[in-house]
């Protein structure tokens, strides 16, 4: 977006103060469309963490995520988490992955998780 949509900025500041992970989202970003639940960042990175640090390949770059973000200003980026870049009729990962978008690259968005069918 040329000029940050500010109705957006609300909405992660809303998910970041209340520590919830139940705000659904689709938003549309460099082409891709993202669907799935908001997450706070501090939970978000703490989950990335934890799967890192599970991997016996990737647990080195699981501090990296654990350490705590920067407050400075409002919110500049969404983390997505149980969420799927949609394809077609598919979405990726099927599980849902982690994913973290920066506000000022998101071009359209809408309220909730939409869904995708084979049929």
């Amino acid at each position: 977006m040329s000029k940050i949509d500010e109705l957006l900025v609300d909405v992660a500041r809303l998910v970041e103060s209340g520590q919830s992970n139940q705000m659904s989202l689709t938003v549309v970003t460099g082409g891709a469309v993202i669907t799935g639940r908001l997450a706070p960042e501090a939970v978000w990175r703490q989950r990335v963490s934890e799967v890192l640090a599970d991997s016996d390949r990737l647990a080195e770059f699981s501090a990296v995520f654990a350490a705590a973000a920067a407050k400075d200003g409002p919110p500049t980026h969404l983390h997505f988490h149980l969420a799927r870049i949609l394809q077609g009729t598919v979405g990726i990962p099927e599980t849902g992955g982690m994913y973290r978008v920066s506000i000022a690259d998101i071009s359209a968005w809408t309220m909730g998780d939409v869904s995708y069918s084979d049929h």
